[in-house]
């Protein structure tokens, strides 16, 4: 119960707690891998970064053809702000995961894969290629960039993050423990054997 009779610390802390338990029961995570796995990889990432691109080349080479089938990867926004046009990928992102969340992923990678050739005055054409090429409507993917609904999901991403300490990208929780900006594969080989699944 949150209160405004409760200490200031006690209500914040509270209301990190409400803001945590909505993302988990309120929305559905992308996941890539076994949605239903006890081992939950959770990654706040940022679609502009260079370590976040360095880690997706790593799920896709290491974690995914081994864990796919025992592990959750969830995807988290955590747009930086230094980061021109990361907020618009985090946006368009959403967009293609309402179309299909194997669009949805295929638009991470892509776009975490091209960074050094989009520039931001270009992105919306970027995005518009994007759909094309991917047989989605890029008139309705552009358009998606000023639907608030979409925006709110990502600041509520972002919101969720800095309520868990969150600061760079990536920061990977495997069952709860941090990792930013390195992630041992190791732990998440300890992490699913030693887990009931």
């Amino acid at each position: 119960m949150c209160s405004s009779d409760l200490p200031t610390t006690m209500r914040m802390l509270l209301g990190a707690a409400c803001l945590f338990a909505v993302s988990l029961f309120g929305q559905k995570p992308l996941v890539e891998g076994n949605p239903a796995s006890t081992v939950r990889v959770v990654v706040y990432e940022d679609l502009q970064c260079p370590d976040c691109a360095a880690f997706r080349k790593m799920m896709d080479a290491d974690l995914l053809p081994k864990y796919k089938a025992t592990v959750a990867f969830e995807h988290r926004d955590f747009p930086l702000n230094k980061h021109a046009w990361a907020r618009k990928a985090a946006i368009a992102a959403r967009y293609f995961e309402s179309v299909s969340p194997e669009l949805a992923v295929e638009f991470r990678k892509a776009t975490m894969g091209a960074q050094d050739s989009i520039k931001p005055e270009a992105f919306n054409q970027y995005l518009s290629k994007f759909a094309t090429d991917h047989k989605a409507d890029a008139a309705k993917a552009v358009a998606a960039l000023d639907d608030k609904a979409l925006a709110d999901a990502v600041e509520k991403s972002y919101q969720e993050g800095i309520a868990r300490g969150v600061a760079r990208t990536p920061t990977v929780l495997v069952n709860g423990d941090p990792y930013i900006e390195t992630f041992p594969v190791a732990d998440v080989r300890s992490e699913e054997h030693t887990s009931e699944l």
